[in-house]
């Protein structure tokens, strides 16, 4: 008869994890056996484990990832010029402890998004907040932010963001508002927070895309020193050809 008022006021408090492992404990026939320590154990690791989850998901879904990718999906069985080893390397999580950066460049469909996507996906599972927005997304999005007055906040959230993932840069010239916003956002990360970058365009033209050669300088000073460089190649079909491939079969 007690179990009653202990499981509403379990639910009252929204302790739904112990909620679950004492209506289960309940009906146990040797649940008994326990100890009070061993099951009130049981009761908090129950706890724990559903919050670890619940932070988890919140955070994959924040993320708001352009692919469902993880690090143990990435295909090296195509000659794409992807070191294994320094995926391994990058899967540890260490790079993100240093707020160190990863640079993927490469032709189009040779899989950068989801390389980006599935380092992006590790880091939310290490307890990492992340991000993904493409390039012409983020510059439109802070353009639109200092119009209505959401500049400052908007900034701030991206600065606060432990993993910012900016796809498809370098697709078009810098404005000169583009510029110094792009400089401010990374400014406010370097030696704080880890960025990825995923371009078409090798990092010796990325002078000519930011079309400054002071803010230029200023801007790969922060990004380009202290990052990972992932060259990728195309060779054969793209991997998005591939896998309509596989899914035609």
């Amino acid at each position: 008869m007690l179990s009653i008022p202990t499981e509403d006021k379990l639910r009252a408090l929204k302790l739904y994890g112990m909620l679950k492992a004492f209506q289960e404990q309940c009906s146990q026939e040797n649940a008994g056996q326990l100890s009070f320590e061993e099951r009130l154990g049981l009761l908090i690791d129950r706890e724990s484990t559903e919050r670890d989850n619940r932070q988890m998901v919140t955070r994959l879904r924040n993320a708001r990832l352009r692919q469902d990718s993880c690090i143990e999906n990435i295909d090296y069985t195509q000659h794409r010029g992807l070191d294994k080893s320094m995926m391994k390397v990058l899967s540890t999580g260490q790079w993100l402890k240093d707020h160190l950066n990863v640079i993927i460049t490469g032709p189009c469909g040779v899989g950068k998004s989801f390389i980006a996507c599935a380092l992006s996906h590790r880091a939310c599972l290490m307890g990492y907040s992340a991000l993904y927005v493409r390039a012409p997304r983020l510059f439109n999005d802070l353009a639109v932010a200092r119009g209505d007055g959401r500049y400052t906040r908007l900034m701030k959230s991206l600065a606060k963001t432990n993993l910012l993932i900016i796809d498809d840069w370098g697709l078009s010239t810098l404005t000169d508002e583009q510029r110094t916003d792009l400089l401010e956002i990374l400014e406010d990360r370097y030696n704080n927070q880890s960025t990825i970058i995923t371009s078409q365009l090798p990092v010796k033209h990325w002078h000519e895309t930011i079309g400054n050669a002071t803010l230029a300088d200023a801007i790969l000073d922060r990004l380009v020193h202290n990052a990972y460089s992932i060259a990728l190649k195309l060779d054969g079909d793209s991997m998005r050809k591939k896998n309509q491939k596989c899914q035609q079969v």
